[in-house]
């Protein structure tokens, strides 16, 4: 499975009650188990920028990725970028031959 960077930025509704914020990231997370159940995360980040959160994941194809990203803009999300990251020695292999 290739591995993916999700990014989201949060409405403003959701972040003015912070003492909510582990429901609605709970309920998040069962519906990305629900309607991607092939999708396995391999780790989860609050971050101090222009980003409220970081996630990173593994996915079968781009499909599968993209649905994540729609679920988070469905959930309330302002904007949701998924990424391809390829790890760093796979990229060395990729330009050896440029």
């Amino acid at each position: 499975m290739a591995t993916y960077i999700l990014v989201t930025r949060l409405s403003p509704e959701l972040t003015r009650d912070l003492k909510k914020r582990a429901e609605i990231g709970r309920k998040w997370m069962e519906r990305v188990k629900k309607d991607c159940p092939e999708v396995k995360f391999l780790g989860h980040y609050a971050l101090l920028g222009p980003y409220d959160f970081l996630d990173i994941y593994e996915a079968p194809d781009e499909e599968a990725a993209a649905k994540v990203s729609m679920i988070s803009l469905s959930g309330g999300a302002t904007s949701a970028e998924s990424w391809t990251a390829i790890p760093y020695k796979k990229f060395l292999d990729l330009i050896k031959n440029l």
